[in-house]
């Protein structure tokens, strides 16, 4: 038995041997053949040994041999035909062959030593790394890797900074020192809580958590964590706004911005997540932070609703040591445009044909901000691309530009009465169409789009046909004044109606005459526009009576009269309750920068059209009932003749008033938008045909009005008495021939009403 063991191990280590002897030194190396049996295989047979192998000739034969870094699927050092080289996992196989601080990569044949955050190598040939004393090696002139206030500790493979009172790494500790100026918290905005309510609740906390930032030692290491500080700030900044706690103060507003920034800037670097995103009812954000121990590097860019933002990491760096964090947000407020929409004196854009433009914002207020304490004057601009509030291509009265909120004073510290303006200075427009604008700024604030509106040269003809027009209307309301007031024949509520309505025409023509297109002073230019509304919807109101009245004398017939206080509390105390609650509710709608006149924007026109809807329906309703009415009266078999005349003449008379005057604010419409040329010579005639029409109808072709006049004449000019008379008598004798045909034919040839009503339509007597 132990014999068979031996034999067996002697015929192993003879099978070995062989092996080992296929690469002997029988090798030719020299590639030839000197006889039978001593071809070079390795060149005659190109990749014979495989993949990651070599191959030795061999006399007579030849071996292979896996290349370094790969190994016989065997394990057999050298192999003819049958062998695979297979790559050896240096990292698995051959232990830490990279050492403790280092990080051992395999790869294909070879394999990579990395040091570990805080270690290098030793030299160039070794893969052993050894720990880098950051605090001597990171320094730089006077200023260290903790800053120029850090002082800075090493470790084994790392270091920590430890920041002096006023400075804080927010709780990284292998970051530089920064400091904390934790008294911007403070001032207008923090010491009242008007106009700036719930606001100075959350600056309060700002600071408190600025303070055990800056201050740990005398003020405790708790602060109220930063996403519930950031909800917070925007949650009591959309009640601020709601509210309306800034009561349309530009100085508040100016410090309300200056707050919000101040405090994305101090709870930025204490947010955990890399992107954050806010919405209320008043502003939307977005905040991206960058908080890693080498700097960002490419671009950075925000979106949301009605902006765009586009800048470089190295914006929001800055020169400056690298603070261990970058951070940009971008914040859109939803409804400041309308507070805002004023302070344009350091706006100057030039002029076009010798007009001057006025402005008005065309986008949402966005503000943009990063890390970077100095963004006055950037390296590289930064793209904003607004939206804007609605779809409108430039034009020669239209251009747009971008500008900046150049708040004065200071932000937060600064005082209340010093507010700001808007600006356009480092902002340049890049590109614009009907729905965006693209501007380009060398610095950070808040912006928007501006809209210059220039205003249209109107022709001279139509400025020239406005005026006539209006004092042809203005005499014959005069006229008409005058006649109703000291006319005794015609004395009547009828009469009180038209005279008040005259009235009401005589003052809005006026007004719009002398102050229409004054738009400075603002405050004058709202004072025009308020009193036009007034006296406008106070002759509608005069219409609505006299439709009423109208009604009253077909239907009741008997006691038609209207009390003259009912007449002046629904002709004059309806309009002034609807002005006074426009005032009330919109204050700025009065007077827009081209009329002084209702704004067209908020709905505030309505509170004109609305009622002028309203009398036209109810009049149009009235005016039917009372020519059903009269065909009614005038189809009986003995119509009364004794009150049919002058109601139809007061229909008549009303219809055209209304048709007029609804016809001119029909064109009135469209008189206040850009282009609309032939609006205003429709508005511009009617204007001045209503007090014509006004005169025509209620004097002049009245028979007692007539009369009065005749007399006034007479008194006057004594010779033209016998001419008047002979043209009273005239008209007498027509009036009794008309009335006396109708009875001859209708008694004696069976007339039909129709037609007795046609000829009574047509009788001049009836005036």
């Amino acid at each position: 038995m132990a014999g068979k063991i031996i034999l067996l191990i002697l015929e192993l280590l003879f099978m070995l041997k062989g092996v080992s002897s296929l690469c002997r030194d029988e090798s030719r190396g020299d590639g030839h053949s000197d006889g039978p049996g001593t071809e070079d295989e390795c060149e005659q047979n190109v990749g014979i040994c495989g993949n990651h192998s070599m191959c030795i000739n061999t006399l007579g034969s030849f071996c292979c041999k896996c290349m370094p870094g790969y190994k016989e699927l065997t394990n057999r050092p050298e192999f003819t035909y049958d062998g695979q080289c297979l790559d050896i996992n240096e990292c698995l196989e051959m232990g830490n062959i990279c050492g403790p601080n280092a990080d051992c990569s395999n790869s294909i044949g070879k394999y990579t030593c990395t040091c570990l955050s805080g270690y290098a190598k030793q030299d160039a040939t070794s893969d052993s790394c050894v720990d880098i004393d950051e605090c001597e090696d990171g320094a730089k002139p006077n200023e260290g890797v903790c800053g120029i206030n850090g002082t800075c500790t090493n470790s084994n493979g790392s270091f920590w900074c430890e920041c002096p009172t006023g400075f804080t790494n927010y709780g990284n500790e292998r970051t530089p020192c920064s400091e904390l100026k934790c008294d911007q918290f403070e001032g207008p905005v923090a010491a009242s809580s008007q106009p700036y309510g719930g606001l100075a609740e959350i600056l309060s906390q700002l600071k408190s958590s600025c303070l055990a930032l800056a201050r740990p030692d005398q003020y405790g290491n708790k602060t109220t964590g930063p996403t519930v500080l950031l909800n917070s700030l925007f949650d009591l900044t959309a009640e601020v706004l709601s509210s309306n706690h800034t009561g349309d103060s530009v100085a508040a507003v100016s410090s309300l911005l200056s707050a919000v920034e101040d405090s994305i800037k101090l709870i930025g670097p204490q947010l955990t997540e890399d992107q954050t995103s806010l919405n209320t009812s008043q502003t939307e954000t977005k905040i991206t932070v960058w908080k890693k121990t080498t700097p960002p590097s490419g671009p950075v860019r925000l979106t949301n609703t009605n902006a765009n933002m586009e800048a470089d990491w190295s914006t929001a760096i800055g020169n400056g040591t690298y603070p261990g964090f970058a951070l940009a947000a971008l914040v859109s407020y939803k409804n400041l445009e309308t507070m805002l929409n004023q302070s344009f004196e350091q706006i100057t854009l030039p002029e076009k044909n010798d007009r001057k433009p006025s402005y008005q914002l065309f986008s949402k207020v966005v503000s943009a901000l990063v890390s970077n304490p100095d963004t006055q004057h950037l390296d590289k601009p930064v793209i904003l691309t607004l939206r804007h509030l609605k779809e409108l291509k430039e034009s020669a009265e239209v251009s747009y530009t971008c500008a900046y909120w150049k708040a004065a004073g200071g932000g937060l510290q600064g005082k209340e009465e010093e507010g700001g303006a808007w600006s356009t200075h480092g902002c340049t427009q890049v590109s614009s169409n009907a729905s965006h604008t693209v501007c380009s700024c060398t610095h950070l604030s808040s912006f928007a789009v501006l809209m210059a509106l220039y205003p249209v040269n109107h022709t001279f003809g139509l400025m020239l046909l406005t005026k006539l027009c209006l004092v042809v209307s203005l005499l014959c309301l005069f006229l008409c004044i005058l006649t109703f007031m000291f006319c005794r024949s015609i004395k009547g509520t009828r009469t009180t109606i038209h005279l008040h309505l005259c009235i009401c025409l005589f003052l809005a023509d006026l007004v719009f005459l002398a102050g229409i297109s004054k738009t400075q002073p603002q405050g004058g230019c709202r004072l025009v526009a308020g009193l036009l509304h007034l006296f406008f919807l106070g002759a509608f109101s005069w219409m609505l009576l006299e439709g009423v009245q109208l009604y009253r004398m077909v239907v009741l017939v008997f006691n038609t009269t209207i009390r003259p206080r009912y007449l002046y509390t629904v002709g004059y105390g309806t309009p002034l309750v609807i002005v006074i609650i426009s005032v009330i509710s919109r204050p700025t709608g009065y007077g827009t920068d081209q009329y002084c006149w209702l704004t067209t924007e908020q709905g505030l026109i309505w509170s004109f059209f609305g009622p002028v809807c309203v009398v036209i329906g109810l009049n149009v309703f009235f005016f039917s009932i009372t020519i059903w009415k009269l065909a009614q009266k005038f189809s009986s078999l003995n119509p009364d003749l004794t009150h049919l005349p002058k109601i139809r003449a007061f229909t008549i008379t009303a219809i055209a008033q209304l048709c007029v005057l609804g016809l001119m604010w029909l064109s009135g419409v469209f008189l206040f938008k850009e282009g609309a040329l032939a609006a205003a010579y429709i508005f511009t005639i009617l204007n001045g045909l209503q007090g014509a029409l006004i005169f025509l109808l209620n004097c002049l072709l009245s028979k007692q009005v007539r009369d009065e006049y005749g007399k006034l004449l007479s008194c006057i000019c004594p010779q033209t008495t016998k001419k008047y008379s002979g043209f009273g008598s005239t008209i007498r004798s027509s009036q009794s021939q008309v009335r006396m045909s109708y009875y001859r034919v209708h008694g004696l040839f069976g007339i039909t009403p129709g037609s007795a009503l046609q000829t009574l339509l047509r009788s001049p007597s009836l005036y």
